[in-house]
């Protein structure tokens, strides 16, 4: 069964930094695209960054030259560098990963952004 455990969220000011990290377990496979997802409260879950296998990076849009997406040298980790951090970038986090056209999800760390 594949895991994803995600760390590294928390609370900070605006303009601050955070790193979220995410290691999947559970398989001998290099996951396929691996990323980063956002819920806020109220709203859609959307996508924040994905990398392919490949290392081909896409970012939506509110996070470009902000955020940086990478794969980890550890097989299956994925990180995520969040600088000058907007109390709109307030949201749980969640982790995916795709192995063999299936989808798996971590639990979510919450990342709060204050004013």
């Amino acid at each position: 069964q594949v895991q994803l455990v995600e760390s590294g969220g928390g609370l900070v000011q605006a303009g601050g930094s955070l790193r979220l990290s995410c290691a999947a377990s559970g398989t001998i496979f290099s996951m396929n695209a691996m990323g980063w997802y956002r819920q806020a409260p109220g709203k859609q879950r959307e996508l924040v960054a994905t990398v392919s296998s490949g290392a081909t990076t896409n970012y939506v849009d509110s996070v470009k030259g902000r955020f940086t997406i990478s794969r980890g040298n550890a097989k299956n980790t994925v990180t995520l560098q969040m600088n000058s951090l907007k109390p709109e970038d307030t949201a749980v986090y969640y982790c995916h990963g795709t192995l063999n056209w299936r989808d798996y999800w971590g639990q979510g760390t919450q990342v709060t952004v204050s004013s």
